[in-house]
């Protein structure tokens, strides 16, 4: 009888959680696997098995520019973020000689995230708009004598307000991997003779390489299934993926054209996880 209850306690822990992810997660998938086979046929679409949406995909000019764009604000939006994030949780972590100014500027960093994403990218709207901070501050200084538009409905923008509020994603894992880093290790490196740089790029870079390859995946997933920052300010030429994933499967009513690009979008992000993932683990058996 204990033998029963055990194996059924099993079954329960083990079959709701597994019930939970085929319901939510392997069955939509397999939805839009089998809708980005179908055909477009008006006023809606049709059962059909063949390649014709993902060949429409990577032969027209406009479906590989937004493409390509996605994934070049993606990178730049990833980049952009470590560039500013290490040397921030690297200041923290070696150079904070106060714990409680270490916490406070850790947890300035985490507040945004519990502010609205919709408001966190207005804010930017706003700030690079003609009527905005950055204009009139410019106006102010006498740097320019009317509004510029320049700032706002541009790839600038997008990547500007796309790394201001994914940049946590990056901090976090690079300060915790920088966290786990023993002291005595830079100071083994420093009595061997080492200066602070090769000591840095000998040992404490080494060893954060598992907080920024999660950071750059954090980020760059993020970024890269990102529609709204690019409707608010990236402008008539600022649509990603996801802006057109949108379109197809509301005004266009193309859902086997949507369902293919969101399979292409699924494939790159699955790459990029995998790909971190090795470097992680690289990482943290490559050793010193």
């Amino acid at each position: 009888m204990s033998l029963i209850r055990r194996n059924l306690s099993g079954v329960l822990v083990l079959g709701i959680p597994i019930l939970w992810i085929g319901l939510f997660m392997l069955l939509p998938y397999g939805i839009i696997v089998t809708y980005s086979f179908w055909v477009k046929k008006y006023p809606t679409f049709a059962p059909a098995f063949q390649l014709g949406n993902y060949l429409t995909l990577f032969s027209d000019p406009q479906y590989l520019r937004v493409m390509g764009r996605t994934l070049k604000i993606s990178v730049l939006v990833s980049l952009a973020s470590a560039a500013l994030a290490y040397p921030f949780a690297y200041w923290l972590v070696f150079r904070c000689r106060s714990a409680k100014l270490r916490t406070w500027l850790y947890m300035a960093v985490i507040a945004p995230l519990w502010v609205s994403y919709l408001l966190r990218a207005y804010v930017w709207k706003t700030i690079l708009g003609t009527e905005g901070v950055l204009n009139s501050f410019l106006q102010w200084a006498g740097v320019i004598s009317e509004p510029s538009s320049i700032f706002l409905y541009n790839q600038f923008a997008m990547v500007l307000t796309l790394t201001y509020i994914f940049i946590p994603f990056m901090v976090m894992p690079i300060y915790t991997a920088l966290e786990k880093i023993p002291v005595n290790l830079t100071e083994a490196a420093a009595d061997l003779g080492m200066n602070p740089w090769r000591a840095f790029w000998t040992v404490t870079l080494p060893l954060s390489t598992p907080g920024l390859a999660a950071g750059f995946t954090l980020t760059f997933c993020l970024s890269f299934g990102d529609f709204i920052a690019p409707f608010l300010v990236g402008g008539p030429d600022g649509n990603l993926m996801a802006n057109v994933i949108a379109t197809q499967f509301g005004a266009a009513l193309n859902w086997p054209l949507g369902s293919a690009l969101a399979i292409v979008m699924l494939v790159v992000v699955l790459t990029i996880v995998s790909l971190s993932d090795r470097m992680e683990r690289k990482g943290m058996t490559g050793g010193v």
